[in-house]
């Protein structure tokens, strides 16, 4: 009797102390990606039983604002992995000497244009447009050209670019379509925009859902949350005509991760065809591995290769400071 209390015992102790020998994951991330109806509940669900490790999600406002505290932290951030980055801001995050190669042989993956980079591994992606409701805009303008020249009634609201992605991928998609007369366009679209967000939740769901603008700067696949999720069919993403800038999203990991192995294991699941499952009906983008015809049904479809525009990261990281007060300028 006394061995086995003393087994009992012995169990009991070893239970806590276990719990805390388990190694844990901290990625920093933005709100929308760790939130209760975002990709992060469902990965981490997924992850955690096939390394026995605990995976903490930081969020941030933004990916701007994730990037932002790692370089505040510097090595002694706690963090493992930026998860959130993209194509316009991954030049600048390179820069700051904080991530290290991936390390990873990464499969055959379905974006519109090729990419390779040692440090960042793509894992959903998307195209910036203006979504608008069908039944309060059944005319909608179908190129930036257009909407200058609407009706001065016809309001928009846009995101900040030096705090926000998507704001930052509206500066880049009307200087990779306009170039030196971008400064010209923002000038004209000035009377149509209603207000400059600090994030997308707050143009999308706090303004334009509640019916404070007739369009918001948003994805061709944010529609598809309203038809599957809500069985609505009021929404749709405007086609321009001047093409539409591509969003690549990315995760790397830090020079400083305390669990540099358990961090890779974690970027190796991310592109796996069972995490990138979760990618559409979640974060509404498209994954980056899935087979074809795999895509739920009603999902968007991706845009042509040739309505694609994306501009070299390194062109963005010289010149986008530059762009942004070009754009300021415009609406002052």
């Amino acid at each position: 009797m006394r061995f086995v209390v003393a087994s009992l015992l012995a169990l009991a102790l070893a239970g806590p102390a276990a719990a805390q020998d388990r190694q844990v994951l901290t990625i920093y991330t933005y709100d929308a990606f760790a939130a209760d109806y975002g990709p992060a509940p469902l990965l981490k669900q997924g992850f955690e039983p096939r390394c026995g490790c605990t995976v903490d999600f930081v969020a941030a406002e933004s990916s701007i604002g994730a990037l932002r505290r790692v370089q505040l932290e510097g090595a002694g951030t706690e963090a493992d992995i930026v998860l959130g980055l993209d194509s316009s801001n991954v030049a600048e995050a390179r820069a700051t000497g904080l991530f290290a190669p991936h390390g990873i042989t990464l499969p055959p993956l379905g974006l519109p244009v090729t990419w390779a980079d040692a440090d960042f591994v793509p894992f959903d992606f998307g195209w910036f447009a203006f979504v608008y409701n069908r039944e309060t805009l059944p005319d909608p303008p179908t190129s930036f050209a257009a909407l200058a020249a609407a009706d001065p009634s016809l309001k928009i609201v846009i995101e900040d670019p030096r705090a926000s992605t998507p704001g930052l991928g509206l500066v880049l998609w009307v200087k990779a379509a306009y170039g030196d007369a971008a400064g010209d366009l923002w000038r004209a679209l000035r009377p149509h925009i209603v207000t400059v967000t600090r994030s997308w939740s707050e143009a999308y769901y706090s303004l334009f859902l509640a019916g404070e603008a007739d369009m918001v700067l948003s994805y061709t696949t944010s529609p598809s949350y309203h038809r599957i999720a809500e069985a609505d069919e009021r929404f749709a993403a405007a086609r321009f005509s001047d093409g539409h800038y591509l969003q690549i999203e990315l995760a790397g990991i830090l020079r400083s991760s305390p669990h540099p192995e358990l961090a890779r294991r974690f970027l190796r699941w991310l592109v796996s065809t069972q995490a990138q499952a979760t990618i559409p009906t979640t974060n509404w983008m498209f994954p980056v591995n899935l087979p074809a015809g795999a895509l739920p049904e009603g999902f968007a479809e991706p845009l042509p290769p040739a309505e694609t525009l994306l501009l070299d990261p390194e062109e963005v990281a010289a010149n986008a400071p530059a762009w942004i007060d070009e754009f300021l300028d415009a609406l002052r």
